[in-house]
């Protein structure tokens, strides 16, 4: 399935406990709808302390995927926006729906 949110692209959690929160999408996992965005839901795991690979034990924090549904990509120019398409040539393109701008992808 595609999805209209990508890898870098900024976006703003829209529900749930986050809520107001904008980060950057670090992973898309389309086959079960979520997405892994940068400081948010934010859970905690125990690290098991391994020696050889220098990794020291302990409480560690980490983010954990939130669905597609609960998160607005954030335009540039007006903010938190759908995503609409334009087929532009042989290029499909995604457009915010507010101003009609292209949406490009953040390089790394």
């Amino acid at each position: 399935m595609s999805l209209n949110i990508q890898r870098n692209d900024q976006v703003e959690v829209i529900t749930g406990s986050d809520r107001g929160k904008k980060g950057r999408v670090l992973r898309v996992f389309p086959g079960e709808n979520r997405i892994l965005v940068e400081n948010v839901r934010m859970v905690k795991k125990n690290v098991r302390p391994n020696p050889q690979q220098n990794i020291q034990g302990g409480i560690a924090e980490q983010a954990a995927p939130i669905p597609v549904s609960n998160v607005m990509l954030v335009c540039p120019n007006c903010g938190p926006t759908r995503v609409g398409h334009r087929i532009e040539g042989d290029r499909k393109l995604r457009v915010c729906k507010k101003c009609g701008n292209e949406i490009a992808a953040k390089k790394k």
